[in-house]
Formats: structure tokens, C-alpha cells, sequence
């Protein structure tokens, strides 16, 4: 076997201090940064609502003319121009998909109104550090997880003769979909583009201990580093440069025999590791095999037919490939998984166990299919396919990388208006394409919105929509966002959907469902008593949000398309008095009649 420590690619002198929290290696911003200020975006491209600062970069979201959230990478400092070309060079030429792709790159010359920076996808997430510190020490197979994406990631960059050299809990990023991806890119390029003297800061990032006073990234010291990542997120602590204590000694919980792959990638001498990060994965896998599973004990056995993932996994035989697991609820779980014939990934929702033995439960569940395959609005997760094998029955759906409206709260907390008008703006436009039908969905929260990689949201979850003509009674839905007749278990029509829009648009702008998560009966009381506070919101949107929570249908919405003209109205009001970028410009482009439409709507109202 060829070892791969020998040469170091680069070597810069290093600072030997303590790991760095996650907010102080990176921030983010809400304003323009002032190396921005004078560039002149493309005919209806926007600036967006967020921008991350990192080391020697900053990253600015930006909408094109599609619609699309991009992310344009930039220097802020004039003088790495070189040394940020070199970076987006690399990443032009890298196809992985931990790999973000690289769509173009902005030269500065004396006729451009921008540059240099290059645009890639913008990913909506969080760091895995910034998970940490949010939610505390992962679970081991979602560690195995991150091994196996980020270890053959960085077996693809050994492979093309580079290294990745700063790799932490700080650039690796997490969606709310379970994907990975990682950053720092402007460490793995050649030395000679780096400016001199520059190095990544050791506070950010586990330093192997061959790194006693330089930065010489290796394939051993990545290889290094994933495990340093690994065992920081098993444990919430990054392990020390000396005398690091085997994984199962500080979190008994973690199986020996994956202890042992970890500690051997944390092995003081480079020459007593794993050859590649490639044969570090691979032991991984042998170890744990293709069809087991990990105990809450700990302990490693071979799978029961009752495990979800094993009853999926034998169902789809060989037309998905199972990723990871995305969710569970009442009824069933969410998958993220590979369409094999397709070459896509997609979302796969599989009916609980107990419940696909239900006959009418998988009528139902089947229903759910058909209704949302009818509803073809680009404001509605599209469905794919449904399909059952024995008593396991399935369908998938686009798969939503930003998550959900619950998750994008929980992460970062409320939302301005502006970022939110044009998405409820959609959501509207998609729900009053459901009601002319007669199809009201019943089931509307922020966990069933769900966030395309472009940020858009999108409806998805018509569990217990109803068509004209059938049963509308029942007390279902999720209480926080239910109006009173759902909770009563009376007949509900459009109105109510139009409730629960409301109570989401009250959850995205406050951080909190208007009428609290108590027991139902408690949020009953407080939907009938009619003493909503609004005051901390603009008065146009406060009385918007009145009349879509009023407890008696008949004093709401009448249907999501009277619900959509009156937000115009009071969103649009409120922007224009606050001189902010107009958002009906994003929904629909810089033709000059959109904005003519809203005006003349808003003067003749």
C-alpha cells in the first residue's frame, strides 16, 4: 500500500491556539458589504437578504432572472483577486456532490461594473458545528454519515493530487435534507496563488499533531481531521493534539469496533493511520456491513425486518439507493434517496408499518398521492411515483433541500417581511389553484412548507386534503395551526386553510405560533376569545393577519384567492413605505407592468 504522508503540498507558519467558537469564525451579514457597493448586477438580477463573512470571503446571496438563489464568493480584500480566480479555476473543474457547482466567473477589467467573484449554488443550512452547539453531541450513524460523504470527498481530491488542509466542524454543511456539503475552498488551491504569509486560522480547526509550527496539509492530515470532526461530533469536544483518549472511553454508547477505525485515524504517528482516507472508509463499512443496524445500547446487530430501513431498503430492491433518513411523524416517515434509473435524488415518504396494514389507511395515503400529482403549481411539491411492495407502500416526491418553514425558524430565527412576502405571495397562488378545484388541504403548518434549493416555498403534505364531495369533518391537523372548526371537529372549507396560513405567517415573522403550543383545548380558548395582540406588527399587515385568525369562518378569507389580493395590498403598503426593494419585482421579473399591476391595484382599492 502507498503511503500518503510523505510530502507535504504546502507549508505555511501556524498559531497553535484553542479552538474557536462557530460564531466568531464566521458571521452573518444583512446589509451590502462596502466592497460590493458600486457593482451593477445583470437586467433583473436582485441582491438578496443574506450574505456570510468567512475567512479572507465573503458570501453574498444573490437572485438571477430564473429566480434562482446563487451565491457569489468574493475577496474583500483587492489584492487576493488571484488567489480567489485560482479558487473558482479549481472549483470548475471539481464534480463531486459535496462539491458545490461553480456556474461562472465575474473578471474586474476598467468596463465592468462588477468583479472579480464567481457564483455557485447557495446552500441553505448550518454548519455541523453550529448544529452542535444547537443541538448537542450527533447520534453514530448520522457521524458514520458525515465519514463516509466527506471521507469520499476527500478521496476524490487525493485522487486529483490535491488536499483539502482546513477541515473542520466549520466547513462542513448541513441542509435540512440531510445533505452534506463541504467549503473552505480557498485553502485547497496551489501554494503559489495563496498570498504569502497567509495560512487558515488554527482557531478554527483541529491541528494534527505534525503540525507542531507550520500548516503542511497532507492526505494524512485531512484523513487526520475527519476524525478529529468525527470525534468532536460524537463527543461536543474537539480531541486534544496529544494523548487523545479512544471514542468509546468518552461516550461509552459508541460501538468498540467503530471506536477503533476513528482512533486509528487519530493515531499520533502518521505511518499507524489508514493509508487513504479511501481505506479508512472502507474499514468503516466493514465493520458495520450493509445491513446492520446500531442499537440504542450501542451494539452492533444485524438488522429485523421491523427496522424501517431495512423493510425500505428490501422493498426498493435495486431501483433506490437509501440515503438517509429525513424525518417521522404520526403516519410514516421521509426518506432522502438515489432514483437509480433516474439519476436523481428525490424524497420518498413510507408509510409506517402498524399503518400499511391498514387498508383504508393506505387508501388514503394513496389519495394523498393522486391529489398533490393533480395540483401541477410550481408552489406545490410535485409527486413522482407511488408504489407498495408487501406491506410497504411509498411514494416520492422533489426533494426540498432548504427543509421546511419549521426548520428555517428553528435555525435562524424570524424572518422579515421582505424575505417573506413573495414566498406567502406563491403559497397563496399555489393554495388558491387547490381551492378551484375544491381541494382544501386541512393540514397546513410551517413543517408542510417546504424550501427548494432556490429558496422558494413550496405546499407539500395533502394527508388529509378532501376533495369536493367527501367528508370534511375530524378533528386532525396540528392544533398550533388549526382553526377552531378543526379543532371541534366540524366541517372545514378554503376558509380554514386560509386560517392556517395566517398563523404561519404570524410564526415566520414572530419566531412563535400566535396562539402558543399548549393543549388544543388551551389554543381553542385563545382562537375564541378574539384578543390577538397585533400591535408588534405594521398596521396594514396586523389587520391581515386579524382577518385570516378570526374564529368564525364566515369572518375570514372567504379563499386563498381573496387572501392573495388583500397580501399584496398590505405587504406591498408596508414595503413601499419602508423603501424597500420592491418584492413584486422578484415574483414576477423587471417588466414594468408588474409593478404598474400593483399600483393600480393599490390606487383603485
Amino acid at each position: 500500500m502507498t503511503r500518503t504522508t510523505a510530502t507535504p503540498l504546502r507549508t505555511r507558519a501556524i498559531l497553535d491556539r484553542p479552538l474557536r467558537a462557530a460564531g466568531d469564525v464566521q458571521r452573518v451579514s444583512l446589509a451590502l458589504p462596502e466592497h460590493l457597493a458600486e457593482w451593477i448586477l445583470p437586467p433583473a438580477w436582485n441582491w438578496g437578504s443574506e450574505g456570510l463573512w468567512q475567512q479572507h470571503r465573503h458570501l453574498q446571496e444573490v437572485i438571477d432572472a430564473l429566480g434562482r438563489s446563487l451565491s457569489l464568493v468574493t475577496a474583500p480584500d483587492p489584492q487576493h483577486s488571484t488567489w480567489l480566480e485560482a479558487e473558482a479555476r479549481a472549483l470548475a473543474h471539481r464534480n463531486h456532490p459535496a462539491v458545490p457547482t461553480t456556474y461562472h466567473y465575474w473578471s474586474k477589467s476598467a468596463d465592468s461594473p462588477r468583479g472579480p467573484g464567481y457564483l455557485r449554488r447557495w446552500i441553505a443550512g448550518e454548519t455541523v458545528g453550529a448544529r452542535l452547539g444547537r443541538a448537542g453531541a450527533e447520534d453514530v450513524p448520522q457521524v458514520l454519515r458525515v465519514m463516509r460523504e466527506i471521507g469520499s470527498t476527500l478521496s476524490y481530491l487525493h485522487d486529483a493530487g490535491s488536499v483539502h488542509g482546513a477541515l473542520s466542524s466549520h466547513n462542513v454543511w448541513t441542509t435540512p435534507m440531510g445533505r452534506l456539503w463541504l467549503l473552505g475552498w480557498q485553502w485547497a488551491v496551489p501554494i503559489a496563488t495563496i498570498p504569502d504569509s497567509l495560512a487558515p486560522d488554527a482557531a478554527s480547526m483541529p491541528l494534527p499533531p505534525e503540525w507542531r509550527a507550520s500548516w503542511y496539509p497532507t492526505p494524512s492530515s485531512d484523513q487526520w481531521q475527519l476524525g478529529a470532526l468525527c470525534f468532536h461530533l460524537l463527543t461536543g469536544e474537539s480531541p486534544p493534539r496529544d494523548d487523545i483518549p479512544p471514542v468509546s472511553l468518552v461516550r461509552p454508547d459508541v460501538p468498540a469496533a467503530v471506536s477503533s477505525v476513528i482512533d486509528r485515524a487519530l493515531q499520533h504517528d502518521p505511518e499507524k493511520r489508514f493509508g487513504s482516507v479511501g481505506a479508512m472508509v472502507r474499514a468503516m463499512d466493514r465493520v458495520l456491513g450493509s445491513r446492520t443496524v446500531l442499537t440504542l445500547s450501542g451494539e452492533t446487530t444485524a438488522a429485523s425486518r421491523e427496522s424501517p430501513e431495512v423493510r425500505l431498503r428490501w422493498a426498493l430492491a435495486e431501483d433506490y439507493e437509501v440515503l438517509a433518513p429525513l424525518g417521522a411523524g404520526t403516519f410514516g416517515s421521509v426518506w432522502r434517496v438515489r432514483d437509480l434509473s433516474l439519476g436523481r435524488e428525490v424524497a420518498l415518504k413510507l408509510l409506517h408499518q402498524h399503518v400499511a396494514r391498514d387498508e383504508r389507511a393506505v387508501g388514503r395515503f394513496r389519495r394523498e398521492a393522486r391529489l398533490a400529482a393533480q395540483l401541477a403549481h410550481p408552489a406545490i411539491v410535485p409527486i413522482y411515483d407511488w408504489d407498495s411492495r408487501g406491506d410497504v407502500a411509498w411514494y416520492t416526491m422533489e426533494l426540498a433541500e432548504g427543509g421546511s418553514v419549521a426548520d428555517l425558524v428553528t435555525r435562524a430565527g424570524a424572518r422579515t417581511l421582505a424575505e417573506i412576502a413573495p414566498q406567502i405571495d406563491s403559497v397563496l397562488s399555489g393554495l388558491a389553484a387547490a381551492h378551484s378545484v375544491g381541494i382544501v388541504h386541512r393540514d397546513l403548518k410551517p413543517e408542510n412548507i417546504l424550501i427548494d434549493r432556490y429558496r422558494r416555498w413550496r405546499v407539500a403534505d395533502f394527508g388529509i386534503a378532501n376533495p369536493a364531495g367527501e367528508e370534511t369533518t375530524g378533528a386532525s391537523g396540528t392544533p398550533a395551526f388549526s382553526p377552531p372548526e378543526q379543532l371541534l371537529g366540524e366541517p372545514q372549507e378554503a376558509a380554514a386553510d386560509c386560517f392556517s396560513l395566517a398563523a404561519i405567517v404570524a410564526y415566520a415573522l414572530s419566531g412563535a405560533p400566535p396562539f402558543g403550543e399548549a393543549d388544543s383545548k388551551v389554543i381553542l380558548a385563545r382562537e375564541l376569545s378574539g384578543t390577538l395582540d397585533v400591535s408588534h406588527y405594521a398596521p396594514e399587515i396586523g389587520d391581515w393577519l386579524l382577518h385570516g385568525l378570526a374564529a368564525q369562518p364566515e369572518d375570514r378569507f372567504a379563499d386563498a384567492t381573496e387572501m392573495q389580493e388583500s397580501w399584496r395590498l398590505a405587504a406591498g403598503a408596508v414595503l413601499e413605505r419602508e423603501r424597500r426593494i420592491p418584492w413584486w419585482k422578484r415574483l414576477f421579473g423587471s417588466d414594468d407592468s408588474a409593478e404598474g399591476w400593483w399600483r393600480e391595484e393599490a390606487i383603485e382599492t
